[in-house]
């Protein structure tokens, strides 16, 4: 690809994000506008943001090098990741929108009265963010490197830079401008070039692609390890979408439970039509662009293919628009993650410093100010980590994620708008033993690399961890039941209870 051309695309992206982002600095002037906008983002508009920050570089990038890679099986990926929306309609958008909660630490702390669960939720909403991040930063730098030869250190500096600059300058009011735009960018990105390749594709007079039987069998068999993995999969997309803290917060900004449930189909609609496309790059790259396998470059397969099947300027245009496409892929889910991450480091910062003696002078730290320094040093750890670690596969390494979201955030979330019986020690030993489980696991996997039946648990670990979490919850919340806080009748009220109706609401 003509640098030139992806130097442009770069440009115009980041400063079109620059720029919306500052358009809503305007707008961002108290604490409820930078965590959540002020409670006041309409449907249309908060579903375009979710799916801007939803659709990440695993989406964007990752699923077609999947499908490329591994075939039709992989579809579990985009087809889970859309899946867990209608999860979270049904069970978690109108009850936490109506718990008045910021963050996920701060519903854990409304629903359980607990200190101690709130800052075991705070330490995994940055576990979470953090190893989401990571891979958003190197596929940065992967696609900066592809398609300008730029080393791959700039492209991952260029988006953390971008995204703390527009976090700190207006907060979640800015972001959710800046991700609305990106969603329809990244539609728009991979939705024009595929009419130009597909009319390549069939004037081109190839067959259909050929693969081996394996293509099409779950992870490459029929059963055994194959089907245990695709199970997997689908535990964590189904279930760790409902967990993600960037996703959560996002509810958090609709006026009502009403409006946090029709946001939620309008975006299982913009997924659903958005996830069409990478499948289509997937099946055009076995055709054209076999040989990114052995290289182990399948990730690049969406860049790849206009100069590979159009070439000429026409070819360089698509790419440039492919690239330009990619980066707000990066921008938007590091957004949203980095705001998730500043809205818990801030909170904890504030309350540390204030309580904190000898530290008077931080009475006067707002809330704000707070929010800005945990953005700062909340980007500084997956930065640190994506420049100096060995990459990964952007779709498996955001799977880990999900693993961990869904065996953590999945049961609190859950059992905590659902069951009164769930105890602040119920819900401690269920994050740690989910939380570690899942954690423990990809790490294991990395560094040890285990053989056999271990390597497949330890690969997908979602199918044990879930369970571990969910049942971890429940039991210790049952061997503990005096423990049940007394306004829980009066939470339940208030998570369940349409806005519209005259109740009791407080906590």
């Amino acid at each position: 690809m003509n640098s030139t051309y992806g130097i442009v695309a770069v440009a115009l992206v980041s400063l079109a994000t620059l720029g919306i982002g500052a358009f809503g600095l305007r707008l961002s002037r108290t604490t409820s506008d930078f965590y959540v906008a002020s409670r006041s983002v309409s449907p249309v508009w908060n579903s375009s943001a979710i799916g801007g920050e939803y659709l990440s570089a695993a989406s964007f990038l990752g699923v077609a090098g999947l499908v490329l890679a591994n075939g039709a099986d992989m579809l579990w990926y985009p087809i889970g990741w859309t899946t867990g929306y209608l999860m979270l309609l049904v069970f978690v958008a109108a009850p936490l929108r109506r718990s008045g909660a910021y963050t996920i630490p701060d519903f854990a702390q409304v629903r359980l009265q607990s200190v101690g669960v709130r800052r075991v939720a705070s330490v995994l909403v940055v576990a979470v963010g953090w190893l989401y991040l990571m891979p958003q930063f190197q596929g940065a730098g992967l696609t900066l490197r592809t398609v300008t030869g730029a080393p791959t250190w700039v492209g991952t500096a260029v988006v953390a830079v971008i995204v703390v600059i527009n976090v700190v300058s207006g907060g979640m009011r800015s972001i959710t401008f800046v991700q609305a735009f990106q969603y329809w960018l990244k539609l728009t990105a991979l939705l024009i070039p595929v009419f130009f390749l597909v009319h390549a594709w069939t004037n081109d007079g190839r067959p259909s692609p050929v693969a081996p039987e394996a293509w099409f069998q779950p992870f490459g068999e029929a059963d055994g390890p194959g089907l245990y993995l695709t199970y997997s999969v689908m535990a964590a997309t189904f279930l760790g979408t409902m967990g993600l803290p960037h996703v959560v917060v996002r509810f958090y900004t609709n006026p009502d439970g009403h409006a946090a449930r029709r946001t939620t189909l309008i975006v299982l609609a913009l997924l659903g039509t958005f996830y069409l496309l990478p499948t289509i790059y997937g099946v055009l790259g076995r055709v054209y662009a076999s040989d990114l396998l052995a290289s182990e470059r399948t990730d690049t397969v969406v860049l790849e293919l206009p100069a590979r099947m159009i070439g000429g300027n026409t070819g360089e245009l698509l790419a440039a628009l492919l690239t330009a496409g990619a980066f707000a892929a990066f921008l938007s889910t590091s957004s949203g993650l980095t705001m998730s991450i500043a809205g818990v480091v801030g909170q904890g910062l504030n309350r540390r410093l204030a309580s904190s003696p000898g530290m008077g002078w931080a009475r006067s730290l707002s809330t704000i100010t707070a929010l800005r320094l945990g953005a700062v040093g909340g980007v500084l750890v997956p930065l640190v980590l994506a420049l100096s670690a060995e990459r990964i596969a952007v779709a498996n390494s955001v799977t880990f994620a999900f693993a961990l979201a869904a065996s953590t955030f999945c049961p609190l979330l859950i059992l905590g708008i659902w069951w009164r019986g769930l105890t602040a020690r119920g819900a401690i030993a269920g994050l740690a033993g989910g939380g570690l489980c899942a954690g423990v696991a990809p790490i294991m996997t990395i560094v040890w690399g285990p053989d056999g039946w271990l390597g497949v648990l330890m690969s997908q670990p979602a199918a044990w961890s879930v369970p571990v979490g969910f049942g971890l919850m429940v039991g210790v919340s049952l061997l503990t039941r005096g423990d049940v806080p007394l306004n829980v009748a009066r939470t339940m009220v208030r998570l369940h209870t349409p806005e519209r109706l005259e109740v009791d609401r407080r906590g």
